[in-house]
């Protein structure tokens, strides 16, 4: 079973709660923007700073994390559905599909090749993808669902064709 469990100290200590299903606003439920560590069981979950899924996402994928990096800042969660085996994503050098594309299939470095800063746009064939503004998984950062089609960085990500590295979510070990 998925779960997510919230404390609203660091290291697992103070208050509690668990989810097993999507909580679209943590206010509701008494616990909204105090978590300060968590443990995720089986698929990934995405915290959002506001609540209806808005805002900045942070991935978090099984395991348990003592401190998260931006504490007591978290409104809504969301489990992820989606299927995460055999991740793809097609990168596409101009805007609305065109120029030289890159299919990627796993972490990678964009720094370390061609298509550093140079990517417009792009579709997401299967799982879910971090994309991040810096090469090692720095500056700002959003997420590519399954069947997305970003035409145009610009205007709908404000990315700017600055995509240095990306990589999919890990799928959670069934239980």
């Amino acid at each position: 079973m998925n779960r997510i469990t919230v404390y609203e100290r660091a290291n697992f200590e103070g208050l509690s709660r668990e989810f097993t299903c999507d909580v679209p606003d943590l206010h509701e439920l008494d616990f909204g923007d105090c978590i300060a560590s968590l443990k995720v069981v089986g698929q990934p979950w995405i915290a959002y700073m506001d609540p209806k899924y808005e805002g900045e996402p942070y991935a978090f994928e099984e395991g348990e994390y003592p401190s998260v990096g931006r504490p007591n800042s978290f409104s809504a969660l969301r489990l992820v559905h989606h299927d995460l085996g055999d991740p793809q994503i097609t990168l596409y050098e101009r805007p609305n599909f065109q120029g030289a594309c890159k299919v990627v299939t796993e972490e990678t470095n964009l720094a370390y090749g061609y298509f550093n800063d140079r990517v417009a746009s792009h579709i997401v064939q299967r799982g879910v993808w971090l994309l991040y503004q810096h090469p090692g998984r720095g500056g700002w950062h959003c997420l590519a669902w399954p069947g997305e089609r970003i035409a145009d960085y610009k205007p709908e990500l404000n990315f700017q064709a600055r995509l240095s590295h990306l990589r999919p979510l890990r799928p959670g070990q069934p239980l």
